[in-house]
């Protein structure tokens, strides 16, 4: 039981690891020769997990293989256009100008309900509000709005918003962030005098961030008040 819990928790260290090297991708966002490895490792890992009589290298060994085979692919794919489109596929538009394409629906063999199943899935609930429906190599669907249905932004009246960044954690669960910090050219004094303000020290917080305006939002750790 022992010899079987230590192999559970080698395997489990291994195909993390390998599903890191891997990249960072959403399940919905992988493609099909990506699921297929996923799907092998997973079953390569449960093997010697549960039968001790099988040496814990022989699932190591073919996982470490079908990672060399990921990267490979991954680097044909990034140098080759006509091997990415054998191995991924291609975007296949759904909807054209408005209008249904049934022929792409029957070659992906794609039903009218799955179709305004996804479009739901992208906020759009009547089928004459959509200009265009590409079914993209992942497997998503991206649904391109007629543009009288679109929602509305600044550009449509010529209003220039003001350049707003991305917000920082200074401050997790009490925990300074000092690279943070370091990214907006302060340090732990200032934000020392900042939290104070809000009656706490930095350490009592559970979160503070900086947005792009320099507005801070502050709460302390046990306030649900």
């Amino acid at each position: 039981m022992l010899i079987t819990f230590f192999r559970s928790i080698v395997l489990y260290i291994v195909v993390l690891i390998v599903m890191r090297l891997m990249g960072k991708r959403e399940i919905g966002q992988l493609q099909p020769f990506e699921l297929a490895i996923s799907i092998m490792i997973a079953d390569l890992a449960t093997i010697p997990m549960t039968e001790i009589g099988i040496p814990i290298f022989n699932g190591i060994i073919p996982i470490l293989g079908l990672l060399v085979m990921h990267l490979s692919i991954s680097v044909l794919n990034l140098k080759s256009m006509k091997a990415r489109e054998i191995i991924c596929g291609k975007p296949r538009i759904l909807i054209y100008r408005g209008k249904i394409n049934e022929q792409a629906l029957k070659k992906e063999r794609f039903t009218i309900n799955e179709l305004q199943e996804r479009l739901r899935g992208n906020n759009v609930v009547n089928l004459g509000d959509v200009e265009y429906a590409i079914l993209e190599t992942s497997g998503q669907v991206t649904v391109i709005q007629k543009p009288s249905k679109r929602t509305t932004i600044p550009e449509d009246f010529n209003i220039e918003p003001e350049y707003e960044g991305i917000p920082y954690d200074l401050v997790v669960d009490g925990k300074i962030m000092n690279e943070n910090l370091k990214a907006i050219g302060k340090n732990y004094a200032w934000l020392k005098k900042q939290v104070e303000k809000f009656g706490m020290q930095p350490e009592e917080a559970l979160i503070v961030t900086i947005d792009g305006k320099s507005q801070i939002f502050c709460q302390k750790k046990g306030n649900n008040n």
